[in-house]
C-alpha cells in the first residue's frame, strides 16, 4: 500500500493554485473588512452537540466524528463555519446591536457535494446579526456579488427564493412532520409527480399552492403569478414583499435574476430568504446562502442572521493566474553585511533565496533572475549569470 495516497475527494494544494487561493482569500478579508465586518476564527472541532445545534440536523450527515481523548465525548469536526459565528455572536460577544462577522478557514465533510467536488472546502463567509429585515438581506447579497466581481465573475447568474412560502403552507395545511419532510425532498427533487402524489389528501387551496410551487421558477412574473395564485396568507404575503425588495437593489448588479420559489435548500435551517449564485462553465451555485433567523436561539439568545459563503476550492479554476514573483539569490556566507543587505531588500518586498550549499547544479527551480555579488567593495544585486 503507497502511503502518500490520499483519501478519496482529499487534495493537496500545490503552489501555482495555492498562490491563486491565497491571493483571493487576502482579497475577500480585507473586502470585507472595509464593509465593517469583523473576522473570527473558530475552532476546527467542537462537541457534537454544539455544531448540530440549531441546524435543523440538516448538517449531520456531512459531519466527520471523533472521539475526544481527553474527556471521551464525541467531537465533531466542523462542516461549516456559519453555526460556529451564530455562536459566537450568541454566545460570546453578546452585543445588543447589529455584527457584522467573518470568516476563512477549512472545513469537513463526509461526502463532496458531486464528483468533481472537494470534502475539504475552504469556506469564505460573511454574517449579520441582529437585523431582521429585507434591508441586511440586501446588504450581504450585494456583498457577495462585489465579492464574485472581485474575483473575477464577470456575469452573475442569481436565483432567489424564501422558505417562508412553504413553511406558511405546511403551517396552514398543518402537515404532519412526516408528510412535510416527504414534500421538502420531493420539492427538491422537483419531482413534480411526487408532490402532486403527496398532496392529493389535502384540502384544495393547500394543496392546490404546493402542487403550484415548483412551477413558480423565472422572472418577475413568477412574483405577480405567486401574489394571484397563492392563498392570502400574511407571512406568503411578507415574504413575497421581501423578494420584490431585495430584487430591485440587486438586479443591476447581476446578469439575470431569476426566482425559485420551490427552493428550499437548508429548509430546516433557513428561515426567510435564500439565494444562489451561479457563474458560466460551471454547473453548480459557486456562492450561496440566507436568512437563519433561528439557529441563535440554540445558544441561549435567539438572534435575526443573514449571510453566504463560497468555497475558495470551487473557483479555483476560474480565478486568474498569480504570476511568480522572481527572485534574488543570495550566497550562503556569515557575514553581517550581507545579513543586513538581504533582510533590507526583504523588507521592500523583494523575494531573497539563500543558495544552500551542495545543490548548485539545481538553482534553476529557485526562480531567481538575479544575484547579490560582491562588487566594488559592497553587496550589489546584479542580473543572474543564468538568464
Amino acid at each position: 500500500m503507497r502511503n502518500w495516497i490520499l483519501p478519496e475527494y482529499v487534495q493537496d494544494i500545490l503552489p501555482p493554485e495555492a498562490a491563486r487561493i491565497e491571493r483571493a482569500r487576502r482579497m475577500l478579508l480585507d473586502l470585507f473588512q472595509v464593509h465593517g465586518y469583523e473576522l473570527v476564527m473558530p475552532p476546527l472541532v467542537e462537541y457534537v452537540e454544539s455544531l448540530l445545534s440549531g441546524t435543523g440536523r440538516d448538517l449531520e450527515l456531512q459531519l466527520v466524528k471523533v472521539v475526544d481523548q481527553l474527556s471521551g465525548r464525541l467531537m465533531g469536526v466542523r462542516a461549516d463555519i456559519t453555526p460556529q459565528a451564530a455562536r459566537i455572536d450568541a454566545h460570546l460577544l453578546n452585543r445588543r446591536g447589529v455584527t457584522r462577522l467573518c470568516y476563512a478557514g477549512s472545513v469537513l465533510r463526509a461526502l463532496p457535494a458531486n464528483l468533481t467536488g472537494t470534502r475539504e472546502p475552504l469556506q469564505v463567509g460573511a454574517e449579520i446579526y441582529g437585523h431582521a429585515g429585507p434591508e441586511s438581506d440586501v446588504e450581504i447579497q450585494q456583498l457577495m456579488l462585489k465579492s464574485l466581481a472581485l474575483l473575477g465573475a464577470k456575469t452573475v447568474h442569481l436565483d432567489l427564493g424564501h422558505v417562508g412560502v412553504f413553511r406558511a403552507l405546511a403551517r396552514e395545511g398543518g402537515l404532519a412532520d412526516a408528510l412535510e419532510s416527504d414534500l421538502f425532498r420531493a420539492l427538491q427533487a422537483k419531482d413534480v409527480p411526487l408532490v402532486e402524489d403527496l398532496t392529493s389528501g389535502l384540502a384544495a387551496p393547500i394543496g392546490r399552492a404546493l402542487r403550484l410551487l415548483p412551477e413558480l421558477y423565472g422572472g418577475r412574473e413568477v412574483l405577480a403569478e405567486a401574489r394571484r395564485r397563492l392563498p392570502p396568507l400574511p407571512e406568503i404575503g411578507q415574504a413575497l414583499d421581501d423578494l420584490e425588495t431585495v430584487a430591485d437593489a440587486l438586479e443591476p448588479m447581476v446578469g439575470e435574476l431569476c426566482f425559485d420559489l420551490a427552493e428550499l435548500r437548508g429548509y430546516h435551517y433557513h428561515s426567510g430568504a435564500v439565494f444562489a449564485a451561479y457563474v458560466p462553465g460551471c454547473a453548480s451555485a459557486v456562492a450561496q446562502g440566507g436568512r437563519y433567523d433561528e439557529v441563535g436561539s440554540a445558544f441561549g439568545r435567539a438572534r435575526p442572521a443573514t449571510g453566504f459563503s463560497l468555497d475558495l476550492r470551487q473557483l479555483s479554476p476560474y480565478l486568474p493566474e498569480v504570476q511568480p514573483r522572481t527572485g534574488i539569490l543570495a550566497p550562503c556566507l556569515p557575514d553581517p553585511a550581507l545579513a543586513k543587505v538581504i533582510e533590507s531588500l526583504r523588507a521592500q518586498g523583494e523575494v531573497v533565496v539563500v543558495d544552500l550549499p551542495g545543490h548548485e547544479e539545481f538553482r534553476d527551480e529557485l526562480g531567481c533572475d538575479r544575484e547579490l555579488k560582491f562588487q566594488d567593495g559592497c553587496w550589489q544585486v546584479l542580473p543572474s549569470r543564468r538568464t
